[in-house]
C-alpha cells in the first residue's frame, strides 16, 4: 500500500509541509510549475535547496505580489474574508478533489479563528492566517498529495513547543489558540524547547491528511523529502521529513469490550448506548442473555479503535451498572468507505460507498433519506428509489 510517513519531530507549518512533500517528487522544482498552472492570483512559489544543522533539504518560499511574508502564520495583514478565499480556491485550475480538500482545510482554519475571536465564520478576517500565502501552502499541499497518490498517510505526534509567541494582536500562549483548536484529537506534546513549532496552517494540514499517528509503520521507502521552516531555533533541527514507500497494513485490529448487565432498565441501556457512541465507540450492540440464577440480562458488546480502548472502557463502566469489563483485540476484514452526495428532486442525499477486497457496496444514509422524506412529503422508499435512479 503506497504510504507517506510524516516525521513532525519539529512540529509542522505550511512551508515545512510543502518542502517535505515536493522533496518526494522526481524534480522538486515541479511544484513551481504546478502552482503557476493552478492560476493562483498574485502568488508564486520558489523551491530552493537549503540546509540546516548541515542536513540538506528544501525550503519553499511563497511570494505574494513578489514579496515574502514571514511564515509565523500570525503576522499578516491581507484583509480577505472567508468568502473571497473560498472563491479564490473554487476558481483555481485544479481538480475537484484538490478543491474539495483545500476548502475543507481552509474551512477548518476559518472555524478555529472564528471560535478564538468569538465571531461567526463569515466575519473572520484572514489577516490572521496570512490569507494568500496560507492558501498557497494549503492548495500546494493538496496538489502534492494528489500527485503522490498515497493511500495511507501516517504522522508522528506533533511537537507544539511551549511558552509565548508575538503576533499581530500582542503576545499569545503556545500553542496559539487557533492551533490548539485545530489540534483537537491529534496526539501532541510540548517538547523541551521553547517557541512555536506547530502553526495553525501546519496543524490544519496534518490533522486533515493523517489517518493515523504513531511511530513509523513497517514500510520500505524509496524517497525521503526534507522540508525546512523559516524558524531559527536552537537545540532542534527545524525540519519536517516525509518518507514515501510501500507498507502492508495487514488487517486492522480493533478492541472489543464486553460486559454483562442484569440490573439495568431498557431506558437506561438505551441512554448508555448513546453516551458510549458519543464518546467515540465505533459500534455498540446489546444481546439478551440468561445469567446466573436464571436471571434474564443483557450482554453489551462495544467495538472501538485500539488507541481509544482505555477511554471507551471507562465510558462503559461509567454509563452502565457493570463493575468490570472484558477486553480483547480482534482482527477485522473491512472495506474502506467514503461519502458522495447525490442530488435528487427531493434534495441532496449522502451515499456511503465501501470498497476493497474486490468488492463494492453502496447505500444511502438513512438520516438524509428520512429528512428528504419529511421535507418533501413522499415516502422514504420513494426517496430511496430516486437516489438509485440519480446515482445511475
Amino acid at each position: 500500500m503506497r504510504t507517506i510517513y510524516l516525521d513532525c519531530n519539529a512540529g509542522a507549518s505550511g512551508d515545512m509541509m510543502l518542502g517535505a512533500l515536493c522533496g518526494l517528487l522526481d524534480d522538486p522544482c515541479e511544484l513551481e510549475d504546478m502552482v503557476k498552472a493552478a492560476g493562483m492570483p498574485d502568488v508564486e512559489v520558489r523551491v530552493e535547496n537549503a540546509s540546516s544543522s548541515s542536513v540538506s533539504g528544501i525550503r519553499v518560499r511563497v511570494l505574494v505580489r513578489g514579496e515574502e511574508e514571514h511564515q509565523g502564520d500570525h503576522r499578516h495583514h491581507h484583509h480577505s474574508t472567508h468568502g473571497s478565499i473560498s472563491d479564490v480556491i473554487s476558481g483555481l485550475n485544479v481538480s475537484e478533489s484538490v478543491k474539495r480538500h483545500a476548502l475543507e482545510i481552509y474551512g477548518s482554519i476559518a472555524s478555529a479563528e472564528a471560535e478564538v475571536h468569538g465571531k461567526p465564520v463569515d466575519e473572520v478576517h484572514f489577516h490572521e492566517v496570512g490569507a494568500l500565502d496560507a492558501v498557497a501552502d494549503v492548495v500546494g499541499t493538496c496538489m502534492l498529495m494528489e500527485k503522490l497518490g498515497a493511500e495511507r498517510i501516517v504522522a508522528s505526534p506533533l511537537r507544539t513547543g511551549y511558552g509565548q509567541v508575538q503576533c499581530a494582536h500582542g503576545i499569545l500562549p503556545v500553542p496559539a489558540p487557533a492551533t490548539a483548536l485545530l489540534l483537537r484529537g491529534v496526539p501532541v506534546y510540548a517538547g523541551d524547547v521553547e517557541g512555536e513549532f506547530t502553526t495553525p496552517t501546519g496543524a490544519a494540514l496534518v490533522s486533515h491528511f493523517a489517518q493515523e499517528y504513531g511511530r513509523m509503520p513497517l514500510m520500505s521507502y524509496d524517497k525521503v523529502g526534507t522540508g525546512f521552516g523559516s524558524k531559527e531555533s536552537e537545540g532542534i533541527a527545524d525540519m519536517l521529513r516525509a518518507f514515501l514507500g510501500e507498507s502492508d497494513p495487514g488487517m486492522p485490529t480493533m478492541t472489543q469490550i464486553e460486559c454483562n448487565l442484569d440490573d439495568m432498565t431498557p431506558e437506561d441501556i438505551g441512554e448508555a448506548i448513546a453516551a458510549i457512541m458519543n464518546e467515540g465507540a465505533l459500534d455498540v450492540g446489546v444481546l439478551p442473555i440468561t445469567m446466573k440464577k436464571g436471571r434474564p440480562g443483557h450482554m453489551m458488546i462495544v467495538l472501538c479503535k485500539d488507541v481509544d480502548r482505555e477511554r471507551i472502557a471507562k465510558s462503559v463502566i461509567l454509563h452502565t451498572s457493570t463493575i468490570g469489563v472484558r477486553m480483547h483485540r480482534c482482527e477485522r476484514v473491512e472495506l474502506t468507505s467514503r461519502f458522495e452526495t447525490v442530488s435528487t428532486v427531493y434534495g441532496d442525499v449522502r451515499v456511503k460507498i465501501s470498497e476493497g477486497h474486490g468488492m463494492s457496496k453502496w447505500k444511502p444514509e438513512h438520516d438524509d433519506i428520512a429528512k428528504a422524506s419529511e421535507r418533501s412529503g413522499v415516502s422514504q422508499e420513494e426517496v430511496r428509489r430516486e437516489v438509485i435512479r440519480s446515482k445511475r
